[in-house]
């Protein structure tokens, strides 16, 4: 499986930007979709997830209220919606996804998922 994201980009303090990652195919079971970031000097963290079978959300507490997470079901897609951008969201965001079972871990851990995508650059200028 390969995830292409796309949509990062350079954007000021308070503006938006919407991150959209595709899965190359669709022959496997998908349970959940997601997001995590790492920023220069940081560790990788969780922003956001998504599960494929019903659509719950869940996020980072640095990111609720401004980020939204969505899906395409049809296209095997995830979005993530960005409002409100501070300086601090600055990172590479990389989409995930989850194919197998039984759940090792948590959504928020980056050994849950199974594959990851190239990630795509966020710039916020205060």
């Amino acid at each position: 499986v390969q995830l292409q994201a796309c949509g990062g980009g350079l954007v000021q303090a308070g503006g938006s930007l919407r991150l959209s990652c595709a899965a190359s195919e669709r022959t496997f079971s998908l349970y959940f979709m997601g997001w995590f970031r790492q920023a220069p000097g940081k560790e990788r963290e969780f922003v956001a997830a998504i599960r494929w079978s019903g659509g719950s959300t869940y996020y980072a507490d640095s990111v609720k209220g401004r980020f939204s997470i969505s899906r395409d079901n049809v296209k095997n897609m995830v979005f993530l919606q960005m409002n409100s951008l501070k300086p601090e969201d600055a990172a590479v965001y990389s989409c995930v996804i989850k194919t197998s079972r039984p759940y090792s871990g948590f959504y928020y851990m980056t050994t849950f998922y199974d594959y990851w995508g190239q990630g795509t650059k966020v710039t916020v200028s205060s």
